[in-house]
């Protein structure tokens, strides 16, 4: 085991060493003047930091506004020429801006007015042949039928007492679809911007009276049922547009046929005296909505007269059917050549 001290005749040689080459013969001053002399320093704990300068924060200067080629402006004052998509316009923008917001809110404000006036303006079609079933409102009684297997009403008015239609529900949707249409034909009159809200509102509360009118009257609880009948109206609103719209181009007899068709159900027994009271009703309120303005449509001012006051114009005797002694002859057809 090697010894842990010195002699002392030892430490008196190494003191005359140390004394000679002129260094302290503290062996702690030598361990650490060794270890200091001996020691690598290290580069990022021994040398100095750099001082890096800042530079100074320029003040914040707006970019111009594009600059855009001078063209011919339009009829707005507005180029349409120069301008890349989205760029403002140079020519009063908070005007154009207003007009865009008036132009939004006007169309959304018109929505909400064409949904109340077409409810009522479709009442008021309903309203025509309206009918009730009485026997409806009371329990486990049947409803009666007619041989088409109808339910069967009860209904007043000239439709049903002077022309003997039955109140089903099929004559009060023909009948309130007749009126509707006279109503499209004065909504074609608005502008091409305006009309097709007006339309749609206006079906579509036909389509919510009739399946009240199921539920309600019919006691149809199903809805797959419902959803059946209400396609089969719409199919049949298509078809009456396209005849109705032939008749009036065409004249009176085509028109005529249209009606005798959709609201008396091509009955060949039916009064065709009663047939051409409709097709003269149908002219009538056309001539009286044309004559309406605009604002007297949108405004719902629309109510419908009695049809019974065109039996007089029905009955008059025409003067081309009549011979030189005032009988009305017949002229039989030309037969064709042998």
């Amino acid at each position: 085991m090697a010894p842990t001290s010195v002699c002392a005749a030892c430490r008196q040689l190494l003191r005359r060493q140390y004394r000679q080459l002129g260094q302290s013969p503290d062996f702690c001053g030598a361990r650490t003047a060794s270890s200091s002399v001996h020691s690598t320093p290290r580069l990022f704990s021994t040398s100095r930091l750099l001082s890096v300068p800042q530079a100074t924060p320029k003040p914040y200067q707006p970019k111009p506004p594009p600059v855009f080629p001078r063209t011919e402006e339009g009829p707005n004052g507005v180029s349409s020429e120069g301008r890349e998509f989205g760029s403002p316009s140079t020519a009063q923008p908070g005007l154009s801006i207003a007009k865009e917001l008036h132009k939004r809110v006007s169309s959304v404000t018109e929505t909400y007015v064409a949904y109340g006036v077409c409810e009522n303006l479709v009442k008021e079609c309903a309203r025509q042949a309206d009918y009730t079933i009485p026997q409806a409102r009371e329990k486990n009684v049947e409803i009666p039928k007619t041989k088409d297997g109808e339910d069967l009403g009860v209904g007043t008015g000239w439709w049903f007492e002077t022309l003997g239609l039955t109140p089903t529900f099929n004559t009060w949707a023909q009948i309130t679809f007749l009126h509707m249409y006279l109503l499209t034909c004065r909504l074609r009159c608005f502008p091409p911007a305006h009309a097709p809200v007006w339309h749609q509102h206006l079906l579509d509360h036909f389509f919510y009276i009739a399946e009240d009118r199921m539920v309600t009257t019919h006691n149809i609880a199903a809805r797959s049922i419902r959803n059946k009948y209400l396609k089969d109206l719409f199919v049949q609103w298509r078809g009456l547009m396209t005849g109705y719209d032939e008749g009036i181009l065409r004249g009176d007899a085509v028109l005529a046929t249209a009606v005798w068709r959709n609201i008396f159900k091509a009955d060949e027994n039916v009064d065709f005296r009663g047939v051409g009271e409709v097709v003269s009703y149908i002219r009538g309120v056309l001539k009286g909505l044309d004559e309406l303005a605009d604002g007297g449509i949108a405004g719902g001012e629309v109510f419908f007269g009695n049809p019974e006051s065109e039996k007089d114009g029905v009955l008059l005797k025409s003067r081309m059917m009549m011979d030189s002694a005032g009988e009305v002859t017949m002229k039989e057809p030309a037969k064709a050549a042998q």
